[in-house]
């Protein structure tokens, strides 16, 4: 099987810039991964989700060269609205996406756009109702809702249109760390159970490294890392790429400046525990 997403020497230069934002981007990201995407503002990264959903180059006026296949499909070659059927896009801020008067009219409002028979709209409502576990939410307003609520809202329209990729940009800088880490174990559930491929950009990498399957770093106009996150936290140039090295990853550095021995590279506390205590010969 064709990876689902292809990045073929793909370049872009918005028409008001006289210098790429992409140069010669060659990228696979295969059916089933979850993908972390970071690196500083203004490297590209919000550029290169829209070239994914076809927002460029059909919306936004540039030059574009090379190629973005997803799912068999040239991305330039076909409708925003064709491409909406197979990604799905979560905005930032929800308040952005969700603009119905009720939760359950905001969910059905896609499905009835591309044409779908009253009685498959039913069931995709009631399944992503409860998939999300937010049936309680359904006659709500917007107003109504928490900022969890509202993001939980947002995915259930999104996922309502069946899409095999869910893009995320920064979909947890206006939860609180507790809310935040419930709407990742969603993310996850949704990648897990279903098998979508999610892609999520975001700043606080400390919610999602265990969760990520690879995290792809972006410099200026490139891709400067891409591996899996064990692989990826241990370069040592992550800072000069504005990314900020999640504080368990600190902690296994100043132990080993220490000389305390850490067996394995450990993305949460539990690991490190074992393996302290291995050290001091309390298990």
């Amino acid at each position: 099987m064709p990876p689902l997403i292809q990045f073929v020497n793909l370049s872009f230069s918005y028409s008001s810039s006289s210098s790429p934002i992409l140069k010669n981007i060659n990228l696979f990201i295969e059916e089933g991964e979850f993908v972390l995407l970071v690196g500083p503002s203004g490297c590209g990264k919000s550029t290169l989700l829209r070239c994914i959903n076809g927002l460029i180059p059909n919306l936004y006026n540039g030059v574009y060269e090379g190629k973005v296949i997803v799912d068999g499909e040239i991305v330039k070659d076909k409708n925003i609205s064709f491409l909406a059927t197979k990604v799905g896009f979560v905005f930032q801020n929800p308040e952005n996406q969700i603009f119905m008067f009720t939760v359950e009219k905001d969910i059905v409002f896609g499905l009835e756009n591309i044409g779908l028979e009253k009685e498959e709209i039913r069931e995709r409502l009631e399944w992503v109702l409860k998939i999300l576990n937010i049936q309680h939410l359904r006659y709500k307003a917007p107003y109504e809702l928490s900022d969890g609520q509202k993001q939980r809202v947002a995915i259930a329209g999104v996922l309502a249109m069946h899409p095999k990729i869910i893009i995320l940009d920064e979909p947890t800088s206006l939860l609180d760390p507790k809310t935040a880490s419930e709407f990742i174990q969603v993310l996850k559930e949704l990648n897990k159970s279903l098998g979508i491929t999610v892609l999520v950009v975001e700043h606080r990498i400390d919610l999602l490294c265990e969760v990520a399957d690879r995290i792809i770093v972006m410099g200026e106009e490139r891709i400067e890392f891409d591996g899996p996150p064990r692989k990826v936290l241990q370069e040592k140039s992550l800072y000069l790429y504005g990314v900020t090295i999640p504080p368990i990853i600190g902690l296994q550095n100043a132990l080993s400046e220490l000389n305390v021995k850490i067996n394995g590279f450990h993305l949460n506390v539990e690991g490190i525990s074992e393996e302290i205590k291995k050290e001091a010969h309390l298990e």
